[in-house]
């Protein structure tokens, strides 16, 4: 998930940790530094996201789970928060049906959006203004893509695997195009994907968390290494220096002065 802001068993509780929270700006030339923020639930209910982003107004980019429905609708004292879809995940999909398959049809859906990402990679690193004017080209790619959906559509059963994959694009049209308007924005979750891969492909070792709070524990330690990782900073380095202050009598008021990025300015 990406935001950007606009200005029961005790000890065998499953761990449901994800990075709720990813904030990169490198590929416009902002100036904040990155970083990834994680969030434990100990379930998938729908309204666990609704807790974090209680305050939270402006983009939300996501792949299409629908616990995430509600918070794009009605209206919020707060502000609204804007969809913004993903289409790694639609390209998946097509990408699914046609190596199960062979289908002609969502072969060609693919080579579409490529050339939405052969488009973008044009306004990549690109300052603010810039890489906005760039994105034109993006934009008449992801018209293209949606042109041949409709028309894909007329021709499939509604039952077919690959209609229903295109559908899952075209259903979000607004919000994949969305990204073409605003040079913040990016084509995909992608990063936030990666900042979940490690805990996926490990996570037959640390299924159970123990408990809540240690789930919640797990959240912030992840939190702040893959923080660490995206700022250059290697956090086991870090780690051990950090915990080592820690015990040597660091001030609570002067814990903030241990984040990676200050750790590693300092180091500098």
């Amino acid at each position: 998930m990406r935001e950007r802001s606009d200005p029961a068993q005790p000890n065998r509780v499953r761990a449901s940790v994800r990075p709720d929270t990813r904030c990169d700006d490198r590929n416009w030339q902002g100036s904040e530094p990155p970083a990834a923020v994680y969030f434990y639930t100990p379930d998938r209910q729908g309204e666990r996201p609704r807790s974090p982003l209680a305050n939270f107004s402006g983009f939300l980019q996501a792949d299409g789970y629908a616990g995430y429905d509600q918070l794009y609708k009605g209206s919020r004292e707060v502000g609204a928060i804007v969809e913004v879809a993903c289409w790694v995940h639609c390209r998946r999909k097509l990408f699914d049906e046609w190596k199960n398959t062979g289908s002609e049809t969502a072969h060609a859906g693919i080579k579409l959006i490529d050339a939405i990402y052969k488009a973008e990679g044009l306004a990549r690193r690109l300052p603010l203004d810039e890489r906005t004017r760039m994105r034109a080209a993006s934009r008449a790619a992801v018209e293209a893509f949606f042109r041949w959906a409709d028309e894909a559509l007329d021709g499939l059963s509604g039952k077919n695997g690959v209609a229903k994959a295109i559908r899952y694009a075209v259903t979000r049209r607004v919000a994949l195009t969305r990204f073409c308007e605003d040079g913040r924005l990016e084509p995909d979750n992608n990063r936030a994907e990666n900042c979940l891969r490690g805990i996926a492909l490990g996570r037959r070792n640390w299924t159970f968390a123990g408990s809540d709070k240690g789930g919640e524990r797990a959240a912030a330690i992840y939190s702040l290494i893959e923080t660490a990782k995206f700022n250059g900073v290697d956090p086991e380095a870090w780690l051990r220096d950090v915990l080592q202050r820690i015990a040597e009598g660091r001030p609570a008021n002067r814990i903030a002065e241990l984040m990676p990025l200050v750790w590693s300015s300092s180091q500098d």
